[in-house]
């Protein structure tokens, strides 16, 4: 099984995983709780007429503040807390929801903190030989959060395929980690996926670098300490969104159905 970790642009045709921690991701496996289905739009415009369309709760934020008009922003605290009778929800974020666009798989994951134990699982039941992390960062920069909750993710894909027989291993073998830089050059460098996770080991840094990052502080300035603090949790729900045609539905584990999830 290859697994690879990159930036905003997926490559992989089989398994992609996006990742966007504070807080698209986090916000997205909450929202999961309460609709069954959520549409991803790459404008408030967009995001508008699904919600006519759809007649959908109206979910998004710019620059971190919720859009004017909207029900909610991107925001899973606010998520968590709301109630409504409405199956579908409509999203629009800067980052996270952006990458979704880039992705060249069929099936995308949304992979956060809060699920990453989860989300690695059903990426190593989809998967048929290539499972790709993708960064969401911010205003196209890398964020550390992003890189962490990846790595995160990567742990545990690495202990699902141990449990399955079909270990990877991070020990410098190109063949079975690669990676790329953000800029697409691909070096196969394993010790770029194999530092991700083992930052991801040390929750009390984790959970210090986050808070610190540029995100977690804009974010806490903004009044949205409390979203950080959440979307920090690690593995406290099973939720995982899987983005196909349009819209994310919560994934189904295959396991305990006799064919492949559709």
């Amino acid at each position: 099984m290859k697994v690879s970790l990159s930036f905003e642009k997926g490559t992989s045709k089989d398994i992609s995983i996006m990742v966007d921690a504070l807080r698209a991701s986090t916000t997205i496996t909450n929202a999961l709780d309460k609709f069954k289905e959520i549409y991803p739009a790459f404008s408030a415009e967009q995001a508008i007429e699904i919600a006519k369309e759809t007649d959908s709760i109206l979910a998004g934020e710019q620059k971190g503040r919720k859009i004017e008009g909207f029900q909610l922003g991107n925001s899973p605290n606010e998520i968590k807390k709301y109630e409504t009778d409405k199956d579908s929800l409509v999203l629009t974020t800067g980052n996270g929801v952006r990458i979704l666009e880039g992705m060249e798989s069929d099936i995308v994951l949304v992979g956060s903190f809060i699920n990453a134990k989860a989300c690695a699982k059903a990426a190593c039941e989809l998967a048929t030989d290539h499972i790709e992390l993708v960064m969401g960062g911010i205003i196209r920069t890398f964020a550390i959060e992003d890189y962490l909750a990846s790595g995160e993710i990567l742990y545990w894909i690495q202990e699902e395929l141990k449990n399955r027989n079909e270990s990877i291993d991070v020990n410098f073998n190109d063949k079975e980690i690669n990676d790329s830089n953000y800029f697409k050059e691909e070096r196969g460098i394993t010790e770029y996926a194999l530092s991700a996770i083992l930052a991801s080991r040390d929750q009390k840094l984790v959970e210090k670098a986050c808070i610190k990052s540029k995100s977690g502080r804009r974010l806490a300035s903004l009044g949205y300490e409390e979203d950080v603090q959440l979307c920090i949790n690690k593995n406290i729900t099973d939720n995982v969104g899987i983005y196909q045609n349009g819209k994310i539905t919560l994934y189904q584990s295959k396991v305990n159905k006799s064919q492949k999830y559709k």
